[in-house]
């Protein structure tokens, strides 16, 4: 498994167990009121502040137990790279166009908030999931 396939995993399984972490205290939060109403914005930061170092600490943590293990990237890395980031934008994007519609029909913060947040998860999950699957088969030939 090259570095870069290590990477992809790493970021694939912090993003999923970061953003399931953020919806399991939100709905621990709700306690029956309705989820505009629970408290979200501090959950949202330390949730993703705490995935940022999590994927930190997970590469310097490969580092550390493969110390000798080959860090250049070669062609195939870059496209594998490319790939994965430009299916995983596609979530960015919508993201963006829901948050703005979302806005323009002055739907709570709220939603607009996790709308976005949601659309980022999805990027990086899809994204990971398209650089692992081509490094496990092969790359697609268009």
């Amino acid at each position: 498994m090259t570095h870069e396939e290590k990477r992809a995993w790493i970021g694939l399984v912090v993003a999923v167990l970061g953003y399931s972490a953020y919806v399991a205290l939100i709905a621990s939060r709700a306690d029956g009121r309705s989820l505009p109403d629970v408290p979200y914005v501090s959950a949202l930061l330390w949730t993703v502040g705490a995935a940022i170092v999590a994927s930190i600490v997970a590469e310097i943590g490969m580092a550390v137990v493969n110390p000798r293990a080959p860090r250049a990237k070669d062609v195939r890395d870059r496209e594998i790279g490319r790939l994965g980031d430009h299916v995983g934008q596609s979530f960015v994007v919508i993201g963006a166009v829901a948050a703005m519609f979302m806005a323009m029909a002055d739907w709570d913060r709220f939603w607009i908030a996790n709308v976005i947040y949601l659309c980022f998860v999805l990027s990086a999950i899809v994204g990971g999931i398209t650089k692992v699957v081509v490094y496990r088969r092969s790359f697609p030939q268009w």
